[in-house]
């Protein structure tokens, strides 16, 4: 079976935890390339100089969901409703809310990474990246750090944008057209894998508009770039040191990058990115209609020789 896997978050258990799109809009976003962005680059070197500064690691913390409850092996009610289940212990009575006492959901550590696009601290990731996230800390290349708020998720693309408060211009990498990108065309795909730290990985573009049925606008590029947990969010540069992708998801039976990632294009990104910085959502029309064959008594109504 296919098992297409978010190359998210590098989730843990804290240590501190109980247990352990549209037309491009303005806005004044940085969304057109930089100037330098225009050179193409003759080594990997060169490129991952001049980009890497604008490449970030993302932190969150959160409260486990009962999904990731699951995952860690421990049922919603825990411990209390389950040990009066399992042990026939006797009910301890309600919490102070009037609900069965529960205990504290762990505190859950997530890693992801962004890229910088505008240099008073607008910053592009994915949406299940800072999904739920109570904080959100921002690593910058230099080994600096701060505080990131969510200005807006879109979770029909995947697509978020956070921000830095900064009194310093920072370094921004600017989007390349991911419409003229090429199939083998050579990438580069910077992020933090599995919590290493920033890491860079070369490869392709295998295919141009994958859909892996993970939503309505599915339309990704793929990759054999290296890409695994916690490189979701990362960019995917051409040769011009220009994003043409963000990287989200992989094709994986073990869990682990086997050649097969797919990244966001920036075609999509540009747009919602916009939206987001705007109000913080993304508003979509829609047509009020469906679609039906032609049946024997249609094409009677509407005057047809026969239905087709």
């Amino acid at each position: 079976m296919q098992d297409f896997r978010k190359a998210p978050l590098l989730r843990t258990l804290a240590t501190t935890a109980m247990l352990g799109a549209g037309a491009v809009a303005t806005s004044g976003l940085a969304l057109v390339p930089n100037v330098a962005a225009a050179e193409t680059f003759t080594n990997t070197v060169d490129l991952v100089k001049k980009v890497m500064p604008a490449v970030v690691t993302i932190e969150i913390k959160k409260q486990a969901n009962d999904q990731e409850m699951a995952q860690m092996g421990m049922p919603q009610d825990f411990p209390f409703e389950f040990f009066q289940r399992r042990f026939g212990m006797p009910d301890m009575g309600p919490g102070p809310n009037g609900q069965g006492q529960q205990m504290q959901r762990p505190e859950i550590t997530g890693l992801g990474t962004g890229f910088i696009i505008q240099k008073d601290g607008h910053i592009v990731t994915n949406a299940h990246v800072v999904d739920g996230a109570e904080s959100v800390k921002v690593t910058f290349s230099d080994g600096s750090t701060a505080d990131a708020k969510v200005i807006g998720e879109d979770k029909a693309t995947d697509i978020a944008v956070v921000k830095v408060d900064t009194d310093k211009d920072l370094p921004t990498v600017g989007f390349g057209d991911s419409q003229t990108a090429q199939v083998g065309e050579p990438v580069v795909a910077i992020g933090n894998p599995f919590g290493l730290g920033t890491s860079v990985s070369t490869g392709i573009v295998s295919a141009k508009g994958r859909d892996l049925k993970s939503g309505p606008f599915d339309n990704y590029i793929q990759t054999d770039a290296a890409i695994n947990k916690g490189n979701s969010g990362g960019p995917l540069f051409d040769a011009q040191g220009e994003v043409i992708g963000m990287n989200t998801a992989i094709l994986s039976p073990t869990g682990g990058s086997v050649g097969i990632g797919f990244s966001v294009p920036s075609d999509t990104i540009k747009g919602v990115v916009a939206d987001l910085q705007n109000d913080g959502t993304v508003k979509r029309g829609f047509l009020g209609v469906q679609i039906q064959p032609v049946s024997e008594d249609i094409a009677a109504a509407l005057g047809l020789d026969k239905p087709e």
